[in-house]
């Protein structure tokens, strides 16, 4: 984000530079650890926006993580390309582009094992992004919505993806969206599956 403002940065930019190699220095040793897991390959992941968090353009921000099994494999925070008018949308545009992704890990982990994962399930935790992904009627507050983003529906019916509820403490992504304050940001940490490994070092 900071890289935007290159070209003319205040001091402001100066400082919020200055904060990001702090928090890297004191979260250097920082890392994901994998360890073996079954032979089957389970595939997973979280989604979630925030809305508006871009002050210049008014674009949100989608995140992701995936994982295989428990292990922590992707993950993706970018800005979306257009302007949302609500937030279930921010996140229904997130939803939809995520298992673009999973059906590519899917079929990378069935090259590695030779063994295809049966489904993916996805986590969301807006109600009504689920809603708007499994009924095809929901179209009053919907039908501006590109029709690109409406692939998803396809393999939810089929039964390709899972999609479910997650409670918004453990949604697992939110790192990824928004700035969160210190005490939510290490839950968040080791939600990811992101620990300390400096006792490794030695």
């Amino acid at each position: 984000m900071a890289s935007r403002y290159m070209e003319r940065p205040i001091i402001m930019h100066h400082k919020v530079v200055k904060q990001i190699f702090r928090y890297l220095k004191g979260t250097i040793y920082f890392g994901l650890a994998y360890i073996k897991g079954p032979q089957e390959i389970g595939v997973f992941g979280y989604s979630d926006s925030d809305l508006a968090g871009d002050l210049d353009g008014r674009k949100s921000t989608s995140g992701m993580t995936f994982y295989f099994n428990e292990s922590l494999v992707s993950w993706n925070s970018q800005k979306q390309k257009t302007v949302t008018l609500s937030s279930y949308e921010a996140e229904f545009m997130t939803t939809t582009t995520a298992p673009c992704h999973a059906l590519w890990l899917t079929s990378l982990a069935s090259e590695l094992t030779g063994v295809e994962p049966k489904l993916v399930t996805l986590f969301v935790d807006n109600k009504s992004t689920i809603t708007l992904m499994k009924n095809p009627v929901f179209h009053g507050q919907s039908k501006h919505i590109d029709t690109r983003f409406y692939f998803i529906r396809e393999y939810v019916e089929k039964g390709r993806i899972v999609v479910e509820f997650v409670n918004i403490g453990e949604q697992r992504v939110d790192a990824l969206t928004k700035a969160l304050p210190e005490v939510k940001l290490a839950v968040m940490r080791q939600l990811l599956g992101v620990h300390d490994l400096e006792p490794c070092q030695d």
